[in-house]
């Protein structure tokens, strides 16, 4: 077996159920605000495409996707991250089964194992990112988001002996789960850094579409390129998917992007990964990217949500509205996994632990003494699992 595979932690939710193990909940209905999984309505003119290509099941699908769904991509990367059409959908966009397994993929692919290699990601982060590159054969390397920096990287006090050994740099913004969107500048500065140091930056932008002022939409990464001047998009590729944003995350439909010479490895690789996408989720993918309206109708729906929310739990705990996302990212009276583990008991609510997202690094565990609250469910459960929070925290 790969040894590394030794090396991999147990996933939040497996230590998630054996703190809950063995504890009778109240009898009250299960509420479960630990994962991020959408479940407002998919656009049903989406499914009607799924349904209407059905026939097409019967052929393999190309690796690189069908031309019409590039094309589709390219068409609303350009307009949604202002681009200037550069966008070339042959050589700079690869459709993918959703970007959970690109993200790991894209590590195996770009990570020279010849020379010491470090891969930097967020702190907390999804724990996708550490597992890549530990199975890559490379080191991960964790630069913390604390709250005194808005949760934020702080990518100048890295040292610069860290820096020469990275090959590979993740970030998530707007960021799983602490919500804080990279400013563009910040994003710019990251690309000379990426220049300077010979690294590919991967940006997670998977929650990019839920924020919470129309008129400010989080920055991307190939956007902070074209302003630099970078029409290559060198060194930068950007992972988005349409869970999030249309509601669909089990159809796996994601795509990444980026610099054409990137992207080519990247599909040799893919091309062995053997993960292509069937043409029914193509065809379906290519109405869900063409289409705005349903975006902004489910980016109202959390914005309304959100506010519900808050309005009920900020007289009773410091809570604050995320830059974007669907997560709460709170801080805890107590410990985080007692405040977990008395919640499930006493109202029969699941959340996440902040420290199972977290690695202890630089003398501390970033996550501890936070929770990871999805606000995913309808308006209705969501307002339930407000008033029970705020009920806890009142006996607390």
């Amino acid at each position: 077996m790969n040894p590394d595979l030794n090396r991999l932690q147990a996933y939040p939710f497996e230590k998630l159920a054996q703190l809950k193990q063995g504890i009778k909940p109240a009898d009250k209905a299960h509420i479960a605000l630990s994962i991020g999984e959408p479940r407002h309505a998919p656009p049903a003119f989406v499914l009607d495409e799924l349904a209407a290509s059905l026939d097409q099941i019967g052929r393999y699908p190309l690796t690189k996707g069908l031309p019409e769904l590039r094309q589709a991509i390219a068409g609303w990367l350009d307009h949604r991250f202002q681009l200037n059409g550069q966008v070339d959908f042959e050589s700079q966009v690869l459709p993918v089964n959703g970007t959970r397994e690109a993200l790991f993929a894209f590590a195996q692919a770009v990570v020279d194992r010849s020379r010491p290699a470090k891969v930097f990601m967020p702190n907390p982060f999804y724990q996708i990112y550490e597992g890549a590159a530990l199975l890559a054969g490379a080191e991960p390397y964790f630069y913390n988001t604390l709250a005194d920096n808005h949760y934020l990287p702080d990518f100048d006090a890295i040292d610069e002996k860290h820096w020469q050994d990275c090959q590979l740099l993740y970030i998530c913004s707007p960021g799983n789960p602490t919500g804080a969107v990279i400013p563009l500048e910040q994003l710019k500065s990251l690309i000379e850094k990426a220049e300077q140091y010979d690294f590919i930056i991967a940006s997670d932008e998977c929650y990019s579409e839920i924020y919470f002022n129309d008129g400010q939409p989080p920055a991307g990464l190939l956007q902070a390129a074209i302003e630099m001047g970078n029409e290559a998009f060198k060194r930068c590729v950007v992972f988005h998917s349409l869970s999030k944003r249309s509601n669909l995350p089990g159809l796996r439909s994601g795509f990444v992007a980026g610099d054409a010479e990137v992207l080519k490895s990247f599909f040799q690789y893919r091309t062995y990964h053997g993960c292509a996408m069937s043409v029914p989720l193509q065809m379906a993918s290519i109405k869900a990217w063409q289409d705005e309206q349903h975006v902004v109708d489910n980016r109202h729906e959390y914005q309304q949500k959100f506010k519900s929310v808050l309005d009920i739990l900020q007289p009773v705990i410091d809570v604050n509205l995320p830059d974007a996302g669907f997560y709460l990212w709170l801080k805890t009276p107590i410990q985080d996994t007692d405040f977990a583990q008395q919640l499930f008991k006493q109202q029969n609510m699941t959340v996440v632990p902040g420290q199972y997202l977290s690695r202890h690094a630089h003398g501390i565990n970033p996550g501890e003494n936070h929770i990871r609250m999805a606000l995913v469910a309808e308006q209705a459960e969501t307002l339930d699992a407000a008033q029970r929070l705020k009920t806890f925290i009142e006996q607390l």
